[in-house]
């Protein structure tokens, strides 16, 4: 099992992804929009893009379950991403002197991104997850997001002193000596892991090999493999209709500059630390651990936030002398402790279901986020229009909006609270056409 030390160590290659995401999805949007006058709706399509592409998680983690090894993955996928965020820099630049190329280049080097972050992200959490001892994984899943938001931070800050003065040349070098440098970092941060064999891969080396269809499909019947898959996405869903609409809402609404609703997302992001924080001292404190399950974390969080943005809702009447900040803070705190515990209860349901299929299991769930994230934003916003359009006031558009997201955060409870009751007997077998009746059997684990 992992130590704390091993634990900050994989965490470090949240961090080198980090690293590469914010200027790939943040750096550059700015530039297109901004330096080179392009509509904002292509940066907005090339991210939608990043996280379409990762619907091939669940085919990217059979194919660390078939190898045994996650060490591979991890950084070949930090390879790609590194190389697609220097091809999406050059992309950029290129776009200044020929823009249907630099578009079609840009276009290619966000698929790899995607592939990237879903090749290392998603082994990165099952080799936590094989890894980690299960009254750690909730501290462990806040250590390496907020390592993750520490990539972010630290990357943005250094590279905006070195972007000025702004040039296209600036831009590829800097974007460039980023990914090397996060490229690194992984490579060091993993480096003896896993030690240099997979005792139980080579056991099986001659077993015959399930296709990846089949393999799917098995997980997929898993009672909770599937309502865990359909919780991921409606409560990621919800968590991010709101990133998109909520500074306008405070401008719009509550008379906000562009400058106080920066303030206000840095509040928000401040809870969202304090809650990631709570599970993990939660869980490291043996009699709070021992009471309040991840499950019970999830569920919390889940209704906390639920009663957040029903508070926004009524706060959208209210007007100026609504507590606006301390709710948007709560939310924030909610948000994260939801988060961070559905993360940890990935970890222990990846292996839930017998082994050689954490990959997938790990790569399902990761591919319904990235789909709930990259819907969320543009659903959040087009909802907002809509209602804005039907009932002709922002007051009430941005109002409805919130309760929606509100009520899809129930819905979120009913579905953790549906994971937790699936029972080994309700199991059924899988057959697998052709293959030895060894690989017919599923079994299954109870909930975390």
């Amino acid at each position: 099992m992992l130590t704390w030390f091993g634990i900050v160590r994989l965490g470090l290659v949240q961090t080198a992804l980090g690293a590469i995401v914010v200027l790939t999805t943040s750096t550059l949007n700015r530039v297109m929009v901004v330096e080179l006058a392009l509509p904002a709706m292509l940066p907005g399509a090339l991210v939608a893009l990043h996280y379409a592409v990762q619907i091939l998680r669940p085919r990217l983690g059979y194919g660390s379950d078939q190898g045994g090894r996650r060490t591979p993955w991890i950084l070949g996928g930090m390879a790609t991403l590194a190389l697609g965020g220097i091809l999406a820099a050059m992309a950029v630049a290129w776009m200044s002197t020929h823009q249907v190329a630099g578009v079609c280049l840009a276009v290619v080097a966000f698929l790899l991104i995607g592939a990237g972050v879903g090749a290392s992200g998603t082994s990165l959490l099952v080799l936590l997850a094989k890894r980690v001892d299960p009254g750690r994984r909730g501290a462990a899943a806040t250590i390496v997001w907020v390592m993750m938001i520490a990539g972010f931070a630290v990357t943005a800050g250094v590279a905006g002193q070195l972007l000025d003065p702004f040039s296209p040349a600036r831009l590829v070098a800097v974007t460039t000596a980023v990914s090397v440098a996060a490229l690194l970092l992984a490579f060091v941060a993993v480096r003896g892991v896993e030690g240099n064999g997979a005792p139980a891969a080579k056991a099986d080396s001659t077993a015959p090999k399930i296709p990846f269809s089949e393999a799917l499909a098995a997980v997929w019947s898993e009672p909770q493999a599937r309502w865990f898959t359909i919780f991921v996405f409606v409560s990621m869903l919800a968590y991010s209709l709101q990133d998109l609409i909520l500074e306008p809402f405070a401008g719009a609404v509550f008379g906000y500059t562009p400058g106080e609703s920066t303030k206000l997302a840095g509040v928000q992001h401040g809870g969202v630390l304090l809650g990631m924080i709570m599970v993990a001292l939660g869980g490291s404190i043996p009699a709070v651990a021992r009471r309040v399950s991840l499950q019970a974390w999830t569920i919390g969080g889940c209704i906390a936030s639920a009663l957040a943005l029903f508070a926004l809702s009524s706060g959208a009447f209210a007007g100026p002398d609504w507590p606006l900040r301390p709710c948007v803070f709560v939310l924030g705190m909610a948000n994260g402790t939801f988060a961070v515990a559905a993360i940890g209860s990935m970890m222990g349901l990846a292996g839930a279901g017998g082994p050689s299929r954490e990959g997938i299991r790990m790569g399902l769930w990761g591919g319904a986020q990235a789909i709930a994230f990259g819907l969320g934003g543009f659903a959040g916003t087009a909802a907002s229009d809509l209602a804005r359009h039907v009932l002709g006031s922002p007051v009430a558009a941005y109002a409805v909006v919130f309760a929606g997201e509100g009520f899809l955060f129930l819905v979120a409870v009913a579905l953790a609270m549906r994971v937790g009751h699936v029972r080994n007997a309700h199991d059924q077998p899988v057959q697998f056409r052709g293959r030895k009746p060894e690989f017919a059997e599923i079994r299954q684990g109870g909930a975390t």
